[in-house]
């Protein structure tokens, strides 16, 4: 059984790529879709934020000589390509789908309408928001949280490559320290990088508890949305 009603599940647009690191992996991209039919058929609503990491990062491009906010739209607009491949996987396995774009991009995206978006969560589609929160310098997570506080989603499930929260990065130190619970000012005192300082506050303020866990492990995020010990809760 479900622990959650309504869920917003964050992407980031390495989790497309599979193993090549770049672009969007048809067959990772299908066996998420997979996974998040099964969600479904549990009576959950879902809602996805994703990134566009696996084609642009806003700070990368930065580094390189882009200016900041040139390059955080190429970013937003990286999220647009990689929504597209989830609606069009989705469909073709018979899940309703939308998009909906914080930017107008009409042949893309539905304009924001937060009724409309709530009457299809309501409808079992699953709603997908690209674009970000529509504005350079924010990042995708804290997108996930704005656009959790907006649907009044009960939990945000971050999926990542690792499993869960760790005191430095586990794919670099083996020794590192892995945290099944943790709260929203121990992140912030440890300075964890695992979410952006932004969408931490923001998810404090809310009260809004994210789950990060490891979405490469099949069948993860059913157990994650069933309430198993899956990742680590920051609460």
């Amino acid at each position: 059984m479900a622990s959650y009603k309504r869920l917003v599940l964050k992407l980031s647009g390495e989790v497309l790529s599979g193993k090549s690191g770049y672009g969007i992996d048809g067959e990772t991209l299908k066996n998420l879709c997979t996974e998040i039919g099964e969600v479904l058929k549990l009576g959950c609503q879902v809602a996805i934020v994703v990134g566009g990491g696996n084609i642009i990062r806003g700070v990368t491009s930065e580094e390189k000589g882009i200016e900041r906010q040139k390059a955080d739209y190429m970013g937003i607009l990286a999220t647009y390509i990689n929504a597209i491949g989830i609606e069009d996987s989705m469909e073709k396995m018979g899940i309703k789908a939308r998009i909906y774009g914080a930017l107008n991009f009409e042949k893309v995206a539905e304009r924001w309408d937060l009724k409309r978006i709530l009457k299809d969560l309501d409808e079992g589609r699953v709603v997908i928001f690209a674009g970000g929160t529509g504005n350079p310098y924010f990042s995708t997570d804290t997108a996930a949280i704005l656009r959790a506080s907006e649907v009044e989603a009960e939990v945000v499930l971050k999926a990542t490559k690792v499993d869960g929260v760790f005191d430095r990065d586990p794919l670099l130190d083996k020794s590192a320290k892995f945290f099944p619970q943790i709260s929203y000012m121990d992140v912030l005192k440890m300075h964890l990088k695992i979410i952006d300082l932004t969408a931490l506050t923001l998810a404090m303020e809310r009260q809004i508890p994210i789950v990060v866990f490891n979405i490469k492990v099949a069948g993860n995020l059913k157990k994650a949305v069933m309430g198993e010990p899956i990742g680590t809760i920051i609460s």
